[in-house]
């Protein structure tokens, strides 16, 4: 192997973001190169917590009009994604932003595009009471959860309670820290099978962490720096189309600023950025290649790679590689 694939995986690789403060707590399954489920300490998994939490996930009733559920979003058959630019939620409404893959949400700190929740607990609820989406006020879901008798029965057998806002939240979040895939032709290259990736994705990975600087952003084994920057996505005449993470934190420097999303399973979880509004992988890459759409609070890391036809497709190549086998899962009976 050439010394430039080496230092290109080592610097993928050692670029790994911290997870301190959850690791003093279970022992959680590994899960290859992206190491174990970060779990806190406040909420362990328990079979019976995941179960639970799976029936929730699936549930329709958490949804005013009884049509929406955070599969219906967030769905195993699309790589737990959605294919549209936007979500479409209650009676035909459309959200805000493109619906990004939970798949893998377990090692994301934030969440949301412009992470206004910290962990998955807070992620889980988010939706429900969002008007563009499930549109079901928190008192309203719990009374609606309280009155189905078989989610009385399971409430109290995990959380020695009836349904509240809290443990609603842990159910969900414990479910969705198993929906995770770390077996990619990357990992598995990484791990030492020489024959899982192709040249042309081989020369991707050296130009993601040379000339492309992908790796400035889309950092350690989850491909993602976990912090916000500015393409100018959506800027036009003067105006952004969504503010981003500026709505959290009333920064001027934040306008236009949004979470660099994972690149792990990328190849099967198009459209792109938060509004959907990029098609294809090649798309993003030549926005990349441009220095993204000039605005006043442009990130300093976007500048023009000025990349060859041929460089863009082996870039292709290697998001494709960080694509894991499907996880696929049933919906489960849901309580009565």
């Amino acid at each position: 192997m050439r010394i430039t694939t080496v230092i290109a995986l080592l610097a993928i690789v050692i670029a790994s973001q911290s997870w301190s403060a959850f690791r003093a707590t279970t022992k959680p399954k590994t899960n290859g190169l992206l190491g174990p489920v970060p779990i806190p300490a406040d909420n362990p998994q328990t079979p019976a917590k995941i179960a639970l939490g799976k029936q929730l996930y699936f549930d329709k009733r958490l949804s005013s009009d009884n049509t929406v559920s955070c599969a219906t979003c967030h769905d195993p058959a699309d790589y737990w994604a959605d294919t549209t630019l936007v979500s479409q939620g209650v009676a035909h409404r459309l959200g805000k932003r493109n619906s990004p893959t939970i798949l893998n949400a377990a090692y994301s700190v934030p969440q949301f595009w412009d992470g206004r929740a910290v962990h998955l607990e807070k992620q889980a609820v988010g939706p429900v009471a969002n008007p563009l989406e499930m549109d079901l006020p928190m008192p309203k879901l719990l009374a609606k959860i309280n009155a189905i008798p078989g989610y009385r029965v399971q409430f109290e057998a995990v959380f020695g309670a009836e349904a509240t806002e809290e443990n609603v939240a842990r159910a969900i979040a414990s479910f969705e820290r198993t929906i995770v895939n770390g077996n990619s032709p990357y990992d598995a290259y990484l791990r030492g099978n020489r024959k899982a990736m192709g040249q042309a994705a081989l020369r991707g990975m050296r130009l993601f962490s040379g000339k492309a600087r992908c790796i400035d952003c889309h950092s350690g084994p989850y491909f993602s720096d976990s912090s916000y920057h500015n393409l100018g996505i959506g800027y036009k005449k003067g105006r952004y189309s969504d503010l981003g993470r500026y709505d959290v934190t009333k920064n001027p420097k934040d306008k236009g600023a949004f979470k660099t999303p994972t690149l792990r399973n990328v190849a099967k979880t198009p459209p792109y950025m938060h509004d959907g509004s990029v098609r294809t992988l090649m798309d993003v890459i030549n926005i990349y290649d441009r220095g993204g759409t000039p605005n006043p609070h442009l990130d300093s890391k976007i500048r023009r790679l000025r990349l060859t036809s041929s460089e863009k497709a082996d870039m292709v190549a290697f998001l494709k590689a960080l694509t894991g086998k499907p996880l696929l899962v049933s919906p489960p009976r849901l309580p009565e």
